[in-house]
Order: structure tokens, then C-alpha cells, then sequence
């Protein structure tokens, strides 16, 4: 009988969620939404050191603006509960000492200073970083060196101590990845990984092993950083007698800078001017905040999607998807095995795309916080005329922040920017001109487009103008500089008092 497809997303609780590890996320989920299977949370906070207060409830955030909401977590539950690690304490010793016991695994008393010894005598040019492995354990203070007698004697005495897998010498390790097919290791070159510390917390090696045994995961995703622990993690499967529920593995590529060289980092994102983090994330130490995409502007489903194309090909012209289309599209098989660059550009074109298909009302409640960021006492109107505003300056807009900047001057005297275009060519008809027009439109009756367009126009000749002579700079007068949609469509909306205030304000 088929096993329910059961995929999961171990983070560890350190800090800002990269766009690596939300990729993680959303492949896993696509997955186990095509295979109608279960996707869990677990959080791996067994490293106590690295372990930073909120990062796990901000992780479960990002999930939730994402709209990657796990079947199983810390949060919802479930039937493998607990799902952290660090409550799963007392479940690993007991399968150290059985590696221990089967001859696969021992325990190791070396302190630090020895171990900080053995590395500095056994450096060389061609090893500047000695490991624990088959030469060097031999060397050192273990239960493969020391007697049965003493061994005990050291644990009755409480001496430290941590348990290490034992490498096979000269066996060839394989595996079958999703994404790479046949990976094949040298036991030789591959370190006795420490499996449990001496505070009695698993390291990453045993727990995953032992939580994805427990858990029933039958597929592993991760990022092509952890291949190299995968010839230890199909050992321990297999020591403990676990090969045949050894889930499948896909190590997925890595998400590099934009110009190919190497993975992408936070560094890069504050180099280069973008978010490289889900949501903005605040280091509760410093208090440095850290940009987060969420934050500068974009739109949950575009975010979604544009993580989706990156390292993933649909096989179709197609760049566009809901979440539904993804999950029925989505094949481990077609993630590419390379990088992928990221384009911050092209993330913001996806960005653009979902803000034209959103409608207007859904849009105005979007922007309503970033307007209120840039001007609190601006925003007091009603929801139906932002709604107009998102509507007419949406086309202009990438990110949910440029809706201020393309759209401001509908709710706050604008700042004249462009004052020498107008004055360049500036002259007595014109100035006649908006002085006989501001008459007009203190009597206007029916305030709207079409009636200003139509006042306008008539107007213009009887002073030797043409439209296009006073388009330019009634556009500055109402807007502050050269942009915004049609000047008519301003006017109505701002009213008949502000547009009068304002071409006077320049007219005298």
C-alpha cells in the first residue's frame, strides 16, 4: 500500500526568514497539496546557543502572510505532537545508545582544549581544517580508545561527554535525489559527526533522522547546502534499521545574488536596495530592523508566485498562477539542479501584475496602512474615493508603497516641483487665461470631468491658446510635477475648493 505523501519544513529559530527558506516552504506545500498529502512544521531548536526569542513566532507569521498554513505545527497541533524539538528531548538518547550499542556510534570525552589541540597539530597545507574521522578518533579520548572499565568509570565520575556516528572506511554511500538522481559519497571523506551533545540535546544529524522516522515523512526537501550531511543522515536510517521508510530527498538549488555570483545574503539585499527576508524582522538584541518584502509593498500572492519561478519550471509560456494552479502544475522534477539569479526587477513586475488584477476596494484596504505610514492626517476620507484613487494610479504602481507617491497630491497640498517648467514658458495669455478660468469654475454648478474639460477647452481659444498650452501646467499646479492620471479626473476628485486653491497658489 502507498504511504499518504507527508512533506515538512524544520526551521531553526534564529532570526529573519529568507527567501530560501520560504521557497522551502512553498515547494513543500505545492507538493503535498498535488499529492492531496499532509505539510508539517516542525521547529529544530535543539542548538540552545542560536535559539533567538520570537523568531519562531515570526516564522509562523510569514507562513501566515504567505498563505502556507501547515497542516501539523507547534501552533495547530497534531497527531506526532510535540513539534518542537527541544520538547522532544528524552526521545534521542534512546536511539544514541542504540547506534552505540549496534557499533555504530560511541561516546567521546574530549573537552574542548583537546579537541582545539588535535586540530592544531594535524594542520597542513592541504588540511587546514582537521576533522574528527577515521585517522584522528584513534588519537582521541573515546569509548573506541579507552576500556569498558574506564568508560564507566568517566560517566560514573559526570564527566562530559557526546556521542559521535562512527564512518565506515572505503564504503560508497548513495541516494536518489528528485532533483539530481544518483549521488554517490566516500564514507572516507566525511567526519564522525557529533549525533548528541553533552547537555543531552540531539544535533541536526540524529534528530532529523529520528523525527522524520516518527513523523511517518515520506519526501525530504532542503537546500543543496545540507548534501553534504546526507551520507551520514542514509546511515543512521539505515543503522537503525529504518532504510525502507527513508523518505526520498530533493536538495533544491540555491537562490544566488542577482549577478550569479554565489548565494544570495542579507548583505546583498542591504547592498543592492531589496528585502532578501519574508517580512521585516527586528534582531531583539540590537533592534535593528531588517527589511522584509511584506513591508516595502508587495502583494502576498505575487511574492508566492514569484518564488514559485524561481528554480522551477512550469514547462509552459505561462508566468502567471494562483496558488490552485500551482499546486495542480507543481513536479519536484522540474526544479532546475543550477541556481537561480534573483531579479529584484522582475520580482517587482510580478508585483505590478497582481496590483492591475486586484480590484480596487481589496487594493484601497492594501494601501490604506502605507498612506497612513506617510501621512496620518491625510488619509481621513472615505473608503470609496481611495478606492477611486487606487483605481486611476494603480497602472503606475509596482509596489503598494508607490501608491503614496503616485497618489498623495489627492489628499495633501502637493510641493511645486516642477516651478521652472511652468515659468519657462510662462505668459500674459496664460495668466489671463487661468484668472478668467478660476471665475468660471467659482460658478461651476456641476462639478465633474467632463464639464471641466468642456469650460477648459472653450476657454483656451479666446486667449490665443491651445489645450495643450495649459494641460502642462495645470498638471503641476494640481499635482506638484509632471505625472499623475488625467488633470480633469484630479480635479473632480480633489474638489472645487482645492483646485482653485491650488491654481491660485501659482497664479497669484
Amino acid at each position: 500500500m502507498e504511504r499518504k505523501v507527508r512533506v515538512r519544513f524544520a526551521p531553526s529559530p534564529t532570526g529573519g526568514l529568507h527567501l530560501g527558506g520560504v521557497r522551502t516552504v512553498l515547494y513543500n506545500y505545492l507538493f503535498a497539496r498535488h499529492h492531496k498529502g499532509d505539510f508539517v512544521l516542525r521547529i529544530e531548536d535543539t542548538d540552545q546557543t542560536r535559539f533567538v526569542e520570537g523568531a519562531e513566532q515570526y516564522i509562523m507569521n510569514c507562513l501566515e502572510w504567505c498563505g502556507l498554513i501547515p497542516d501539523e505545527s507547534p501552533e495547530n497541533g497534531g497527531p506526532h505532537v510535540p513539534y518542537r524539538q527541544s520538547e522532544r528531548k528524552h526521545l534521542y538518547k534512546d536511539y544514541a545508545e542504540l547506534l552505540i550499542e549496534s557499533g555504530h556510534a560511541y561516546i567521546a570525552f574530549d573537552t574542548p582544549e583537546e579537541l582545539e589541540k588535535m586540530r592544531a597539530e594535524n594542520k597542513r597545507d592541504d588540511n587546514t581544517n582537521p576533522q574528527y574521522d577515521q585517522r584522528i578518533r584513534g588519537l582521541m579520548r573515546n569509548s573506541l580508545t579507552l576500556s569498558a572499565e574506564e568508560v564507566a568509570a568517566l560517566i560514573a565520575q559526570g564527566t562530559p561527554y557526546v556521542v559521535r556516528i562512527k564512518m565506515p572506511e572505503n564504503e560508497t554511500i548513495s541516494l536518489t535525489d528528485m532533483i539530481r538522481g544518483e549521488i554517490s559519497f566516500d564514507s572516507s571523506l566525511v567526519d564522525d559527526k557529533v549525533l548528541l551533545k553533552a547537555d543531552g540535546m540531539p544535533t541536526y544529524h540524529l534528530a532529523v533522522v529520528v523525527d522524520d522516522y516518527l513523523m511517518q515523512i515520506t519526501h525530504a526537501f532542503r537546500g543543496e547546502e545540507w548534501l553534504p550531511s546526507a551520507p551520514v543522515h542514509v546511515l543512521i536510517w539505515k543503522y537503525l534499521g529504518w532504510k525502507e521508510k527513508m523518505p526520498l530527498w530533493a536538495h533544491l538549488p540555491l537562490i544566488l545574488k542577482p549577478d550569479g555570483n554565489g548565494k544570495l545574503s542579507k548583505r546583498d539585499g542591504d547592498r543592492l536596495g531589496f528585502p532578501v527576508f519574508a517580512m521585516n524582522w527586528t534582531d531583539p538584541k540590537t533592534g535593528e530592523i531588517t527589511k522584509g518584502f511584506k513591508e516595502m509593498g508587495f502583494l502576498p500572492q505575487a511574492f508566492v508566485n514569484m518564488l514559485a519561478m524561481l528554480g522551477w519550471n512550469p514547462g509552459v509560456e505561462q508566468e502567471l498562477f494562483t496558488m490552485d494552479e500551482l499546486v495542480q502544475r507543481f513536479s519536484m522534477e522540474r526544479v532546475h539542479k543550477g541556481g537561480a539569479k534573483f531579479n529584484f526587477d522582475k520580482a517587482k513586475w510580478f508585483n505590478h501584475q497582481y496590483i492591475q488584477h486586484t480590484d480596487n476596494a481589496v487594493l484601497a484596504g492594501l494601501v490604506k496602512p502605507f498612506f497612513l505610514q506617510s501621512a496620518p492626517e491625510a488619509i481621513q476620507v472615505s473608503g470609496e474615493i481611495l478606492e477611486k484613487v487606487v483605481g486611476m494610479v494603480k497602472d503606475r504602481c509596482h509596489l503598494l508603497t508607490d501608491f503614496w507617491e503616485q497618489g498623495h497630491f489627492f489628499f495633501v497640498t502637493p510641493e511645486i516641483k516642477e516651478m521652472a517648467v511652468i515659468k519657462d514658458k510662462w505668459n500674459d495669455q496664460k495668466q489671463q487665461f487661468f484668472t478668467a478660468w478660476i471665475t468660471e469654475l467659482e460658478n461651476m454648478s456641476d462639478w465633474n470631468h467632463d464639464a471641466l474639460e468642456t469650460g477648459c477647452n472653450e476657454l483656451a481659444p479666446k486667449f490665443g491658446l491651445k489645450k495643450g498650452d495649459v494641460m502642462l501646467p495645470l498638471r503641476i499646479m494640481l499635482v506638484g510635477g509632471k505625472f499623475g492620471p488625467g488633470v480633469f479626473a484630479i480635479a473632480e476628485l480633489i474638489g472645487k475648493e482645492e483646485t482653485i486653491k491650488r491654481i491660485k497658489s501659482i497664479t497669484g
